[in-house]
C-alpha cells in the first residue's frame, strides 16, 4: 500500500552508545547532533527568552524585572552551542521554563534555582570514574575539566558500550549530557567549556561525591554549609579552612590528590560551592590581573549577606618550604590583593558587602599560613 509506513522518522535523546546499536541495523539514518543548521533548534535564543518574559509580564503573572531575570538566566542557563559554526549561543530551554514557572508563584527571587530535571544523576557517571573502588583516569580527567574550565577533543559521535572507557568517548558522554558546549575550536578539535553556573555547581559535587565513594574524604556536608553561611553572615570565615585542613590531615588518602596549587584551589572551589551564597569566581581577570578565588555575593538571592572574600592561594611542594619562601609568598599575595580590591568588577559587585582579602599558603596538602590581610594604612602626624 502507499501510504504504510514511514516517510520520514527524527530521533532525539539518543545518546552516541545507544545510537551505535540503532546503526548497526538501521543503515539509512543521518546524524545530525552536529550540524549548524539545527543548533537553534536545540534551546531559546536570547531574543526568544525575551519574548517569553514580556508575554507573562504583560499578562501579570510575572512580577520580577524583565532585565534582573535575563541576567540571572544568563548566568545560569546559557552559553550553550552545539555546532561548531553556529552563531548563536543558547539557554536551556528546561532551566528558563522552570525558572519562569517558579517566579510565577510570587514576588520573590526563586530559592531553588536547578531544577531536578535537569541534574545527571551521579550514579550515572560513577560506572565510568570508578573502577572497584578506585577512581580511575576518567575521574582526573573530569577534574581537569573541572579545574581548568575547558578541555580540548572530539566529539565522537557513536562507540560501542565496550569502549565507553575511552578519554575521547568519556568526554563526548559529557558534551551529549549537556556538561560541556561547544565554544570553538582549537589545534583542529573543538574547545569544549562548562557553559553556565548551573553546571558548574553539579560539576563540584560530582567531585565531591566521587571523593566519597571511593572513601577518600568524607565530611559533614551541614557542618561545612553551617561554616559557610557564618562566612557570608559573620564575617567567621577561619573555621572553614581549618575545618578542612584537619580533615585532610586525618583523611589520609586525598593527600595524593592535592599535589599542585590548581588542584588545591580547585579542592577548595569543591567544598566552598556546597551552599550557593556564593558566585566563586576562579582564575577571573581582576585590574589586570587573574584572581585565585574571588567569592563574590549572590546579593540578587540573599540580599541581606554581609561579607565577600577575595582569596589569593600560595602553594609550595614539601620539599622546597621554608619560611623565607613563605613570607615571599605571603608579601606577593598581599600585594596582588591590593590590586584585586580596586578593580570595577568587585567594587561593583561586592555591593553592600564587607570584602575580606584572605591569604592561604600550602606546603603540599598542609595549610600553614591562613590569616587576614588588613592593609595598614599611614597617617600622616599633625604638627
Amino acid at each position: 500500500m502507499p501510504d504504510s509506513g514511514l516517510s520520514k522518522l527524527f530521533i532525539t535523546g539518543v545518546s552516541p552508545v545507544t545510537m551505535d546499536d540503532v546503526t548497526s541495523g538501521f543503515n539509512i539514518g543521518t546524524n545530525v547532533s552536529l550540524d549548524t543548521n539545527i543548533n537553534e533548534f536545540m534551546g531559546f535564543t536570547e531574543s526568544e527568552v525575551l519574548e517569553i518574559l514580556r508575554y507573562y509580564h504583560q499578562a501579570g503573572q510575572l512580577s520580577l524585572d524583565l532585565d534582573f531575570c535575563m541576567d540571572i538566566m544568563k548566568q545560569w542557563y546559557n552559553n550553550y552551542c552545539f555546532a561548531p559554526d553556529a552563531q548563536t549561543v543558547l539557554l536551556n530551554s528546561d532551566m528558563v521554563l522552570y525558572f519562569i514557572l517558579q517566579a510565577m508563584k510570587g514576588t520573590k527571587f526563586p530559592r531553588d534555582l536547578i531544577d531536578q530535571n535537569v541534574k545527571i544523576d551521579y550514579n550515572k557517571l560513577r560506572y565510568l570514574i570508578t573502577i572497584d573502588k578506585r577512581l580511575n583516569g576518567n575521574f582526573s580527567r573530569l577534574k581537569g575539566i573541572i579545574f581548568d574550565q575547558e578541555i580540548i577533543s572530539n566529539i565522537e559521535k557513536s562507540f560501542p558500550v565496550s569502549e565507553v572507557m575511552k578519554q575521547e568517548n568519556f568526554v563526548s558522554l559529557l558534551y551529549y549530557f549537556g556538561l560541556l558546549s561547544i565554544q570553538g575550536e582549537k589545534r583542529g578539535k573543538y574547545l569544549l567549556k562548562i557553559p553556565n553556573l548551573t553546571i558548574q555547581h553539579l560539576m563540584y559535587g560530582y567531585i565531591r561525591s566521587g571523593f566519597e565513594d571511593v572513601d577518600v574524604f568524607k565530611i559533614d556536608m551541614w557542618e561545612l554549609s553551617d561554616m559557610i553561611t557564618n562566612m557570608a553572615y559573620d564575617g567567621d570565615w577561619k573555621p572553614f579552612f581549618q575545618y578542612l585542613s584537619e580533615q585532610i590531615e586525618k583523611q589520609t588518602a586525598i593527600r595524593d590528590y592535592l599535589n599542585d596549587e590548581k588542584v588545591v584551589q580547585g579542592f577548595l572551589l569543591a567544598y566552598l560551592n556546597v551552599v550557593d551564597y556564593y558566585i566563586t569566581q576562579s582564575e577571573s581577570e581582576l585590574n589586570k590581573g587573574y584572581s585565585d578565588i574571588y567569592m563574590e555575593p549572590f546579593i540578587s538571592k540573599y540580599p541581606d549577606m554581609q561579607y565577600s572574600y577575595l582569596i589569593e592561594l600560595k602553594y609550595m611542594t614539601r620539599g622546597k618550604y621554608s619560611e623565607k619562601i613563605q613570607m615571599e609568598k605571603i608579601q606577593d599575595a598581599q600585594e596582588q590583593l591590593d590590586q584585586y580590591v580596586k578593580s570595577d568588577r568587585v567594587k561593583n559587585s561586592m555591593a553592600h558587602t564587607q570584602l575580606k582579602k584572605i591569604i592561604l599558603v600550602y606546603k603540599g596538602w598542609e595549610l600553614t599560613y591562613c590569616e587576614e590581610y588588613i592593609e595598614m594604612k599611614t597617617q600622616k602626624q599633625g604638627t
